[in-house]
């Protein structure tokens, strides 16, 4: 009731619904459809009612993460997220504003919004507190740094494979000196050794997060270069890779990210520059394959191409309205 509340503040408008549900038989989780009704996609608000009403589980043990899963059973391979989650009352309601639907359940600090693409999830509320030419530079910087940092490390693999390839002007980035363990294997290394260091720190006292945080990074990697364990090269590209995970705002998009680079990286490593080709490939066929609670493209309005949505979705235009 607070998060509608929330919404109605900000939405005083009749034509605003809100659909309740109750999903489990021993929760009994109240669940809300947050919609204009004039707005609207008639049939996927059809479907998702549906497909609420022949939810058959015990509880929503997670909220919303339960949920999630439980409309999406099929497609649980798939590490990409399938919606997109927002604990802000003014980017909810301008996705109700503009035709999607929210969902929104007891219990939950968070809302969902539908339908949801890979751009409404790299999206940030903040690009709109600025002006037009500061929030399309943030958006683009945003979406240069995910490409960056997904394909960074595999194509300084496929360089070190293939030196021959490189131009002159870039080969500072070869190793001159060879190594005690493979690049390759340096790279997995360090992915899993990143996501060690992150979990320790979640169980670290507040008061020695930051001491315990830089020196985990700083004694550690001198150790390791020291030991001949990695080389300097490595432990730049890889602190490169994680801070620039830290500009996505959803973390479970930043870890779909991370296993297709590592695909990337294995392929590459193996069948050198037809596994980087084939790689990229399915890493591209795996985003468009994801499809969102919605059933439309996740890559939409890429694929299928809308000129009109992908000027909208990339630029902060500077428009106030929400006719359609």
């Amino acid at each position: 009731m607070l998060n509608t509340a929330l919404i109605r503040r900000r939405i005083r408008d009749t034509d605003l619904t809100v659909r309740a549900f109750k999903i489990g038989k021993k929760s009994h989780t109240d669940v809300a459809l947050v919609y204009m009704d004039s707005r609207v996609d008639k049939k996927l608000l059809k479907r998702l009612t549906s497909r609420l009403n022949a939810i058959d589980v015990p509880s929503l043990t997670m909220n919303q993460q339960s949920l999630v899963e439980v409309l999406c059973k099929k497609r649980w391979l798939n590490s990409f997220p399938k919606v997109k989650y927002s604990e802000r009352p003014d980017t909810a309601a301008s996705a109700v504003l503009k035709g999607n639907i929210v969902i929104l359940v007891d219990n939950a600090p968070s809302a969902l919004l539908l339908p949801t693409s890979i751009f409404d999830i790299l999206e940030e509320a903040d690009d709109f507190y600025y002006s037009p030419v500061t929030g399309t530079y943030l958006k683009l910087a945003r979406y240069f740094i995910t490409v960056v940092s997904t394909l960074i490390t595999p194509v300084w693999l496929l360089v070190l494979q293939n030196p021959e390839y490189c131009p002159s002007v870039f080969g500072f980035v070869l190793l001159d000196e060879p190594q005690n363990i493979p690049v390759f294997w340096q790279l997995i290394i360090m992915e899993v050794g990143i996501d060690g260091l992150r979990l320790a720190s979640l169980n670290t006292p507040n008061s020695l997060t930051t001491p315990l945080s830089i020196i985990g990074a700083v004694a550690l990697s001198e150790f390791a270069v020291e030991s001949g364990w990695v080389c300097m090269e490595s432990i730049l590209y890889m602190a490169l890779v994680t801070v620039a995970t830290y500009t996505q705002p959803n973390y479970e998009l930043g870890y779909g990210l991370k296993f297709c680079r590592i695909f990337l990286l294995v392929l590459t490593y193996i069948f050198n520059i037809w596994g980087f080709i084939a790689g990229f490939i399915l890493n591209f066929l795996l985003l468009s394959f994801n499809k969102t609670l919605s059933g439309k493209s996740y890559l939409y309005p890429l694929i299928p191409f809308n000129a009109r949505d992908f000027a909208a979705k990339v630029l902060r235009l500077n428009k106030f309205n929400f006719k359609k």
